[in-house]
Formats: structure tokens, sequence, C-alpha cells
């Protein structure tokens, strides 16, 4: 429980340290706004880094060089735990807003942080506010932002090595902009904490990503089944890290 508890309270001194640390990079924005948001990406970075290191995580990173640097990419994620958020948003190389579900727009300084590292916040029981949501990627992404989504759409709670279908509207992003897909494996995060709420565990977590897919280099008809070619290789690469754990 130790490791637990100094999470969540250094987690909870940096929301409330950074009050005044906003506002410096508010003013800072007012002038340069890509400085701002440089400085916002590395700040929340760092922290997660450190959180990652009071709860013991080993953690192995595995082709990275396959993440273009040159543009904006649209990161396809499995979805287990809370750190998978933690953990690759503390590698993304530049600027990147991952879709949240919207109850986390309720809690106070957390949704501001997210708002301006923009993170997008979807209802995925409101069709309309969905797509909004995407649209808003989209616009994000032409602008040279990326974006991560999960698009099993919940965390899911089954076999390491297993999938939930995955929502196609997620990919309506790279459709429209001709983004390159990152493929993104994540095995063992639900071991820190999910499987075991409250108490935190040192374990080794293992992300991978797999080599980008260009969505206009694919024929018509794989075009169409992006969502399904993405999902194959995010398990195909879970599979084979199950011996790496």
């Amino acid at each position: 429980m130790i490791r637990t508890i100094l999470s969540v309270i250094f987690a909870a001194l940096y929301l409330i340290l950074g009050i005044p640390v906003l506002i410096i990079e508010w003013v800072i924005g007012k002038f340069n706004k890509r400085a701002m948001d440089i400085s916002s990406l590395r700040m929340v970075q760092w922290a997660f880094r450190v959180i990652a290191r009071i709860c013991g995580i080993r953690l192995t990173v595995i082709g990275k060089e396959n993440i273009p640097t040159d543009q904006a990419v649209l990161y396809i994620g499995n979805h287990r735990s809370y750190f998978d958020i933690i953990l690759s948003y503390s590698l993304c190389p530049d600027l990147t807003g991952y879709i949240a579900k919207d109850s986390l727009q309720k809690v106070p300084l957390l949704s501001t942080w997210m708002k301006r590292l923009y993170c997008l916040f979807m209802n995925r029981e409101d069709i309309k506010q969905s797509m909004k949501i995407i649209l808003q990627g989209i616009d994000y992404v032409k602008k040279g932002i990326s974006i991560c989504i999960f698009p099993e759409g919940t965390r899911n709670r089954g076999k390491e090595t297993e999938l939930l279908p995955f929502k196609e509207g997620s990919f309506k992003i790279a459709e429209k902009t001709g983004c390159p897909v990152v493929p993104m494996a994540i095995s063992n995060s639900a071991s820190v904490i999910a499987d075991h709420m409250p108490r935190v565990t040192p374990c080794h977590i293992i992300i991978e990503y797999g080599k980008p897919i260009y969505p206009k280099e694919l024929s018509r008809e794989d075009r169409k089944r992006l969502g399904i070619i993405t999902s194959e290789t995010i398990q195909q690469m879970l599979v084979r890290n199950q011996e790496l754990i």
C-alpha cells in the first residue's frame, strides 16, 4: 500500500502545485504557443515517469523507431489499465492528444491539464458527440498534433492476448487525413493495480510499436479493413511479448 499512497500523494501535489505553472504557461502561450505546448508536454511526461518509478514499473520499449517523427500519427492501442496512458504518454516524441472518456472532464485540475495537452473527451453513448470529437481529432492531426485512441472502447478485462472488437469510427482520423496508424501493444499493464485494486504491485510492462500503416498505400478493400488489420497486428505483438514478461 505504500506505493499506492506515495503515487496518489505525488499526483495530488503535482496538480495542486501545478496551478501557478498553468498560469505561467498560459502567459508564455500568449507569446509562443509552441513553447507552451512543448513545455506542458515535457512536464507531464516527467510526472508520469516519476509515478511509474514510484510504482516500481520496469518498462521495456520495443520498436520506438517505428514512430514517424516528421508528421502527426494516429496511435492505436489495446487498453487494460489507466497505466496504459501514463506509460505510453511518457514516450510520445511530440504533441499528442488522447481521446478519453467524458467522465474525466469533471475532475478538477486534471481536466485542465488534459485540455492543455489536446486531450478530447468522448461520450461513446452519444453518437453525435462522438462524431464531433472525431472531427476535432481530424483537425488536430491536420495541425500536426498526434492522436491516441484505445478503440476497444473500454478496459479489456479478458485474456491478455485477446482484444475486444475495435470501434471502426476510431480510424476515421487516419482515413480522412492520410496520417499513419501506429499499432501499439501494451502487455501486462493490468498487473500494476487493475488486477488487485487498490494495491500497487511492481511489475514488468512491455510497450511495442508496430510498423506504421499508411491508409493511402492500402488497397481499397484493405482500407475498409483498417481496424481489423490493426487489431491483428496488435494481437500478434501481444502474443509474441508474453514470452518476455
